[in-house]
């Protein structure tokens, strides 16, 4: 039998968020009760909030909207590895053995680059290199997902990998849980909404085990 696994975070109060962006909040604008049948809840948080995808737009003017981009490379067949960047940034040569020959039928990487992740935001965090976008898209990569908050160091101005996977059409997922996932081969779904002019989306990323 296929398992679902979810490897987004929960998302509640108090989870981290990039430094000076808006928190998640929810609250109530209605309660069942005093002749109310529903509860009905409002939402307040950052587009970048816990598992998400980020929009050509969100670091180009010209770039395409979330509701624009191309469902396509974020349902399908993806690998997920365990990867810790020497450094802080990765580089082809620190992803594992067979990775390029799985990436040949399914062509969707997914990262996991922290033995532990921290509790609060990470300033240090892991990160990809503008080297490894170009070694994805030379091997048909659509996707790259992270554990991590940013495909870039948190103090890029450049925002070096975002642009170069941008550039190779490569779909950007970030902020994913792949503590409890076994390297291997799985289907992905990662859907965003479809938020128009929005330059991010939340998503509930789950991978689908795969029979034999």
């Amino acid at each position: 039998m296929r398992r679902i696994l979810d490897i987004s975070r929960p998302v509640r109060a108090g989870i981290p968020v990039w430094p000076g962006d808006t928190p998640f909040e929810y609250r109530r604008s209605w309660k069942i009760g005093g002749g109310c049948p529903v509860n009905v809840g409002q939402v307040t948080m950052s587009l970048h909030t816990g598992a998400h995808t980020d929009a050509p737009y969100h670091f180009d003017d010209a770039g395409a909207a979330i509701a624009d981009v191309d469902l396509a490379k974020y349902l399908g067949p993806c690998v997920v590895v365990d990867a810790r960047p020497a450094g802080r940034g990765l580089v082809p040569a620190d992803l594992p053995a067979g990775t390029e020959a799985a990436l040949r039928a399914a062509p969707r990487l997914l990262v996991r680059m922290y033995a532990t992740r921290p509790t609060g935001f990470d300033e240090h965090l892991p990160h990809l290199t503008p080297e490894t976008a170009d070694w994805l898209a030379a091997r048909g990569v659509v996707l790259v997902g992270v554990d991590s908050d940013s495909m870039d160091a948190f103090d890029s101005k450049e925002l070096a990998a975002h642009h170069r996977l941008a550039s190779h059409g490569i779909a950007i997922l970030e902020g994913i849980d792949l503590s409890a996932v076994t390297p291997g081969v799985y289907d992905l779904v990662a859907l965003p909404l479809r938020l128009e002019g929005a330059d991010a989306s939340p998503v509930r990323a789950v991978l689908v085990t795969r029979e034999g």
